[in-house]
């Protein structure tokens, strides 16, 4: 397939823990990123977001992206792929310089960047993203750009999206392995931030709520940026376990009954609903029994129940309060469940939309779900060309832990109050 003028071919992969999704498209000309092939096979290689199996992960992904190709009738060389898990944390760094009063120049921008570089510590974790999530005047006046203004000091909050160091060097093997090289390796929440959030919600304050198959990813984003991050270690497939476990049934039993009745939400006649549950196993003569559907959503909703608290208070963490915090995105294949929105929003006491993949054309309708956000997302960050300004990276199976030392929680929700002072 011919590029058009100025575009050039990106190839996307999301490996989670029930799928593994391959995007190709042309970026770079004008107008949004254009998809031109897709891919998608099951996956038994990860738990939890990180890689558990090397063959069936690495067998996932060639297969997926096998697929891509064929529909896109190009061959890709290199991919942009995301890590969910690994112990995703988000650490903040606040760095000052005295510019004695004079109107801020480019100069000291970079000043005050070199500083945040010399109090990088490596200590074992991996630095994903690391970048000037806010600067300020003087101690006190939050700025996106400071170029031009008056101040005595000049001052940076620098974000971090870190991760422990071997889930990424295994995630990076599975793929190099599938004879891919990998361009970049990308967190989760900033590739599905970019493909479902529109740019006035990350600039009014809101949090976005990823739940996967193994893991829910947290992430607020205040003034434009990301400012915190948080994980944890429960998703849509503890549903199904829950099922298989309280009704006797597989797990693949278990995730069609969650898939084709499920729901958050009750109604008088779900009592009267009901639902046909297969043995667990077929040698022993056992037959179907039955449920009803009220009883199916009972189990569903007390998982949601301690997820959606466990995500309540992540938020409290992060300074997700007051004016700022009202408005809370979900997204990722466990966002599909009926009336899951309806439920998070009673359990959270907040305004909860379903966010699903924008800004690409030609995105097949299968491809057009809650589930593949991330994989739209890591096509518009290659589009973007968003670059971490703080660091300079070698490959991320290279690269050793980096992080900025000595603020942590701290720092975060002293930027959370003055976004919301300033808002």
């Amino acid at each position: 397939m011919a590029a058009g003028r100025g575009e050039r071919v990106v190839a996307t992969l999301d490996v989670g823990s029930s799928k593994v999704a391959a995007l190709i498209a042309m970026v770079g000309g004008e107008g949004l990123p254009r998809v031109i092939g897709v891919g998608q096979r099951a996956c038994q290689g990860v738990r939890r977001g990180l890689v558990a199996d090397m063959e069936k992960t690495e067998n996932a992904i060639r297969a997926a992206m096998d697929q891509a190709e064929r529909n896109a009738g190009v061959q890709v060389e290199e991919v942009l792929v995301n890590l969910s898990a690994g112990g995703l944390d988000s650490d903040i760094a606040s760095v000052e310089v005295d510019i004695a009063g004079h109107r801020i120049e480019r100069a000291d921008i970079e000043h005050v960047q070199a500083e945040g570089r010399s109090r990088l510590d490596p200590r074992g974790r991996t630095v994903l993203h690391a970048q000037p999530a806010l600067y300020t005047i003087d101690g006190t006046t939050p700025v996106t750009n400071p170029l031009g203004f008056h101040a005595d000091r000049l001052g940076v909050d620098i974000h971090l999206i870190t991760s422990e160091a071997p889930p990424i060097k295994n995630l990076d093997l599975c793929v190099r392995n599938a004879h891919l090289g990998v361009q970049t390796i990308v967190a989760s929440p900033v590739a599905a931030g970019l493909a479902c959030l529109a740019p006035e919600e990350r600039e009014l304050g809101v949090a976005l709520v990823e739940i996967g198959a193994g893991v829910t990813n947290v992430a607020v984003y205040a003034r434009g940026m990301l400012v915190g991050l948080s994980s944890i270690a429960m998703g849509s497939n503890d549903i199904t376990d829950d099922i298989a476990s309280a009704f006797a049934t597989k797990r693949i039993h278990a995730e069609r009954m969650k898939t084709l009745y499920g729901s958050a939400t009750t109604s008088p006649k779900d009592n009267h609903d009901m639902i046909e549950v297969l043995p667990i196993s077929d040698d022993d003569g056992q037959e179907a029994t039955r449920c009803t559907r009220s009883q199916l959503i009972s189990v569903i909703r007390q998982r949601l129940d301690m997820m959606f608290g466990e995500v309540g208070v992540r938020l409290a963490e992060m300074g997700f309060t007051g004016p700022s915090g009202r408005q809370v995105v979900l997204t990722g294949g466990g966002a599909e469940l009926k009336s899951v929105t309806d439920f998070a929003q009673g359990v959270l006491g907040r305004s909860v939309r379903l966010g699903r993949p924008r800004g690409l054309t030609g995105l097949p309708e299968a491809q057009q779900g809650a589930a593949f956000s991330t994989l739209a997302g890591l096509a518009i960050f290659a589009a973007e060309g968003t670059e971490d300004i703080m660091i300079v990276r070698p490959p991320a199976v290279e690269r050793g832990g980096l992080r900025i030392a000595g603020e942590g929680r701290g720092a975060l929700g002293r930027m959370m109050q003055l976004l919301r002072a300033n808002l």
